[in-house]
């Protein structure tokens, strides 16, 4: 028989088995609930007595922590949206989509150097700030803005567009980040004139490369032909930007520019010293067709010397009056590290196959060296050669003059009415007479 204390225990266990299985039962049978539906059914206010037709339908809300934890991840999604507006896939084979629009960054190379001073000088003239960013650059750099102008677009409405940015190297090369075509030209052929040393204003070599500006990244890039100009300030530069009249983001976007067009200065200057190893290969040409015929070479000494001089002038422009073969300008040495601008400098090298270029134009030169010691080879076999025949010419000469004095004297000695022969005589005769006086019969 059952104690009152065992019956309460058996009681208690059946009431608990028979809640599970209506628990496991009602799992079993209903589809499980979201979570998210689950709490807003608890946040909403409960109604047992109205029916399941008469309630409202739920919204899900956002708590306030879900948007505290995903700020930071929503910026950087929206950062990397605002950059693959730009940019179409990735690494190697990202490219500019091509439907932004883009600007123009062109430079120049007109002459072999630019006398900084003088250029200087001229610009002021022209009512031209120079340096309007404090840069400090000068004079390894010449850096002035144009003002504002208006463009007319295909049909025909005026737009006005943002003032562009020059920049004048010693090394005659001119580079301009949205300016006029009209403009760029009259910075060459009329203000830069003056100040240009050995101009070729026939020959002017142009490089040619488009640009954007990326708000959204601090660095820059290039990607295929295009530039990516990171504008976006840092939080330090964004939180001191209106107590500064000049802000340093600005100053960088600037000295970007500089490192980007230092590198298309260095692009154009080596496509002008291509295209005179071009012209002397061009006039040389005929050197080895004659030289496989056997046929000798009848240039000059003149010519000789002038092409000799040609390539010393070259390789001499590659390797030792320029900063070409560089790893680094001078220009860069004095910035700051954390602005990257060697990096950017040799993206512009890279993306234009700057060292590529020089290492195939030494090769190139290398071989037109060999046609220039052939020449000067020539030429120093045709020196010794005339030096040779004027010696035979002058000991033939000697050998005529002592042939003549002997046939002059054999002459005089055979003609009985020579003096010679009639002072013999007379001597002879003195002789015959002194010997009869003394010595008598």
């Amino acid at each position: 028989m059952a104690t009152p204390a065992t019956s309460n225990a058996l009681n208690a266990a059946s009431r608990l088995v028979r809640s599970h299985s209506r628990i496991l039962s009602c799992r079993l049978s209903c589809p499980p609930r979201p979570p998210a539906a689950l709490l807003n059914t608890r946040l909403k206010h409960s109604d047992t007595t109205s029916p399941p037709h008469d309630r409202k339908p739920i919204k899900r809300l956002s708590p306030r922590s879900q948007n505290t934890t995903t700020s930071l991840r929503r910026v950087a999604l929206e950062a990397q949206r605002s950059r693959d507006s730009l940019i179409r896939r990735s690494g190697k084979h990202g490219f500019v989509d091509p439907d932004i629009h883009t600007n123009q960054v062109t430079a120049y190379c007109a002459a072999e150097q630019y006398d900084i001073p003088t250029a200087t000088r001229v610009l002021k003239q022209e009512g031209y700030c120079l340096d309007p960013w404090n840069t400090a650059l000068y004079p390894q750099v010449i850096h002035f803005q144009t003002p504002d102008y208006s463009t007319t677009d295909a049909s025909g409405q005026d737009s006005s567009a943002a003032p562009g940015d020059v920049f004048v190297f010693p090394s005659g090369t001119l580079v301009c980040w949205n300016v006029p075509e009209h403009v760029q030209l009259n910075l060459l052929h009329r203000l830069l004139l003056p100040a240009a040393e050995s101009p070729h204003l026939d020959r002017i070599e142009i490089e040619d490369l488009e640009y954007i500006q990326d708000s959204s990244h601090h660095t820059s890039e290039i990607i295929g032909d295009t530039i990516i100009l990171g504008t976006k300030p840092s939080s330090t530069e964004s939180s001191t930007e209106a107590a500064t009249p000049l802000p340093s983001s600005d100053v960088d976007t600037v000295l970007a520019k500089i490192a980007f067009s230092s590198g298309l200065a260095r692009s154009t200057k080596l496509a002008v010293l291509e295209d005179l190893l071009s012209s002397y290969f061009s006039s040389t040409r005929s050197i080895p067709t004659i030289l496989s015929r056997g046929s000798p070479l009848r240039f000059s000494r003149s010519f000789i010397l002038r092409k000799t001089g040609e390539l010393l002038s070259i390789r001499a422009q590659l390797n030792l009056y320029s900063e070409l073969t560089d790893s680094l300008p001078d220009i860069f040495w004095d910035s700051p590290s954390s602005l990257g601008l060697s990096a950017y400098y040799d993206e512009v090298g890279r993306a234009l196959d700057v060292g590529v270029r020089i290492k195939v134009l030494n090769e190139r030169m290398d071989y037109a060296g060999e046609i220039a010691s052939v020449l000067r080879e020539r030429l120093s076999e045709k020196h010794s050669t005339g030096l040779e025949w004027l010696i035979i010419f002058l000991i033939s000469i000697e050998v005529g003059f002592e042939l003549w004095r002997i046939w002059r004297e054999r002459q005089e000695r055979l003609d009985p009415a020579s003096t010679e022969a009639l002072l013999r005589h007379l001597l002879l005769r003195d002789m015959h007479q002194h010997d009869s006086v003394t010595c008598p019969r």
